[in-house]
């Protein structure tokens, strides 16, 4: 689904203010601390690529995306990949602001680039793959949950042009 005509999608339940409890914060700043960016960044774009290819289309610029070798091994999806979580690291600096962290974010990917808003959910769930794998027996089900709300808020601030 492309929004090159609008972007306007049904509204969505909205949540104005998002409570962290203390050790959601400190759970999500705990996996944040040891997270190499770049490798990270890489890996979850490159997931995101392999395992949803239709999420192809929006990066045509980015060369030989025709297999997952060529994905893994594509620089331009290394470096957007590290791009990616580079402002993710925003939201986890930023817990109780991430509306307005995203706001211009989620105008050019709304009005500029027209990237389906789903993808930022699916890029979620695919960075919670990606820091349980290299996190394993730190990433208990309270720091999952804390992590699936993060991802999930900076979902819906990524997709909020689009209301």
């Amino acid at each position: 689904m492309t929004l090159e005509s609008s972007c306007s999608l049904p509204a969505k339940p909205s949540a104005t203010m998002v409570h962290w409890s203390a050790e959601e914060k400190q759970l999500i700043s705990s996996i944040w601390s040891k997270v190499n960016v770049e490798e990270c960044g890489a890996e979850a774009l490159a997931r995101l690529l392999i395992v949803y290819p239709w999420t192809q289309r929006f990066f045509a610029s980015f060369g030989n995306l025709s297999s997952p070798t060529a994905i893994v091994g594509n620089p331009k999806v290394r470096a957007h990949g590290k791009k990616v979580l580079t402002s993710f690291g925003e939201a986890v600096k930023n817990l109780d602001n991430i509306k307005v962290t995203y706001a211009k974010l989620s105008e050019l990917h709304c009005e500029k680039l027209h990237v389906d808003p789903e993808n930022f959910r699916l890029l979620g769930d695919i960075l919670i793959i990606v820091l349980a794998s290299h996190f394993a027996r730190d990433f208990t089900p309270a720091c999952q949950f804390a992590w699936q709300k993060l991802v999930s808020v900076v979902a819906h601030a990524l997709a909020r042009k689009y209301h």
